[in-house]
């Protein structure tokens, strides 16, 4: 499967971005609706965020992205604001989980020479990252089949209900 969108960065913040960043706690209590609370995503470091995000649009950033809570508010809000994967250095481990769990692709790669609006192409299978803008590829960590599997059912939850249980 390729994956194609624009590079979402935030340079003033490149690194260490939590949970809350990623949605406040101001809304994650307080808003159900998963389609309202992508309105609110990334607010806390770019107010207009959601407005700039076109469809199939990629976050990258560099280390430890979503870090602090392990609530799944934080990747669902990405989900639903049509971003097709977030590429960054590493993750947080419980946050990388809950990505694959909703469906959303964790992609770990180097993002040292990606900048805002760079043109992307995410091939999973090939294992590879190709920044179109600058006309570079970067090579991809390997996704677990597992992973994979959960990703093409959707997420966990979709998984189980296609299998009936937990099948790979």
């Amino acid at each position: 499967m390729i994956q194609k969108g624009k590079a979402r960065t935030f340079p003033n913040h490149p690194n260490d971005i939590n949970t809350d960043y990623i949605i406040s706690g101001r809304y994650k209590f307080k808003i159900q609706d998963p389609n309202e609370l992508a309105t609110h995503v990334m607010e806390d470091l770019d107010p207009n965020f959601f407005k700039r995000v076109e469809k199939g649009d990629f976050i990258v950033a560099g280390n430890n992205f979503g870090c602090g809570s392990s609530r799944e508010q934080a990747p669902m809000a990405i989900k639903y604001a049509n971003i097709s994967a977030v590429i960054a250095n590493s993750f947080a481990r419980i946050f990388y989980r809950n990505c694959f769990n909703l469906g959303l692709p964790a992609i770990e790669a180097d993002t040292s020479g990606i900048e805002e609006g760079d043109e992307l192409e995410l091939d999973m299978d090939a294992g590879i990252l190709k920044n179109k803008t600058k006309n570079k590829e970067i090579k991809i960590a390997p996704v677990p089949k597992t992973m994979q599997t959960l990703l093409a059912d959707g997420g966990l939850v979709e998984h189980f209900k296609k299998h009936d249980g937990f099948k790979v």
